[in-house]
């Protein structure tokens, strides 16, 4: 390597040392954020309370520190309890609350909190609890969406989905679907219909024929129950409908390659 050439080698490297020494320089003039602890957990609770907790933060850089947004994943509030505007050295302090109404067992929230600070201009922090209820029944249901594929124009669609009681009182779900049959076992159902602590029933859905429609369409079913963490629940059903002449031409084009005599 020439002497021309080292000396601009090394004029790189320094610019290169010396941009990455004043970003950082920059970086720990400005300001700067520190929580206390990013994370809390309230233990267990009993259903119905209303928890808060204080995240506190420190300003431990060179600038003022502003606060720009605080928002919430959904069960819980947060709020500043402080100036928006924190000068250096100076702590700040975020309220959060959780309401356990309609929750059970583990639940884990987050708070983004949004700032000025260059490094870290979104900081996540996360709450968890496991919230403690009485004997109630639960309901578990498998699969939430349906896909049933192709299904014949003027013909009926047919899926079955597990409905579970995992809690240690009864069950009640109601479905309100004109149309549609419902049959457990083989036989048809009403609703109210009603589900032992600990059982499970496996639900044959009987959806109406699609007339003068083709294409993606797609149905969906609330089931609702006395299950308080979960009175509702939309179940998704989609399908297919093409005519029998598209059938048949799907056939004709791809039967060979899938080694379908016809």
């Amino acid at each position: 390597m020439t002497r021309c050439r080292r000396l601009r080698f090394f004029s790189i490297v320094f610019l290169i040392l010396a941009s990455a020494a004043l970003a950082g320089f920059s970086q720990a003039r400005g300001p700067r954020v520190e929580f206390r602890e990013e994370s809390w957990n309230f233990g267990r609770i009993k259903q119905g309370e209303i928890v808060t907790h204080e995240f506190v933060f420190k300003n431990t850089g060179s600038d003022v520190l502003v606060v720009k947004n605080v928002t919430t994943s959904c069960g819980c509030t947060a709020a500043l309890v402080s100036e928006r505007e924190i000068p250096p050295g100076k702590e700040g302090k975020l309220s959060v609350s959780f309401d356990s109404r309609g929750y059970a067992g583990r639940v884990i929230k987050y708070v983004y909190f949004e700032s000025n600070d260059p490094r870290h201009p979104r900081k996540e922090l996360k709450i968890e609890v496991e919230v403690e209820t009485g004997p109630a029944p639960r309901i578990e249901i498998e699969p939430y969406n349906l896909d049933l594929g192709l299904v014949l124009e003027g013909e009926p669609a047919e899926a079955e989905i597990k409905v579970r009681n995992s809690g240690q009182l009864e069950l009640t779900i109601d479905i309100d679907y004109p149309g549609v049959n419902f049959m457990v076992g083989g036989k048809s159902i009403r609703f109210p219909y009603r589900i032992p602590a600990g059982r499970e029933i496996v639900l044959k859905i009987t959806l109406p024929a699609v007339k003068d429609k083709r294409g993606a369409q797609r149905d969906y079913l609330m089931v609702k129950s006395n299950d308080s963490a979960r009175p509702a629940i939309s179940i998704f059903i989609s399908r297919y409908v093409i005519s029998r002449e598209e059938l048949k031409s799907l056939f004709e084009k791809y039967g060979k390659v899938l080694g379908i005599k016809h």
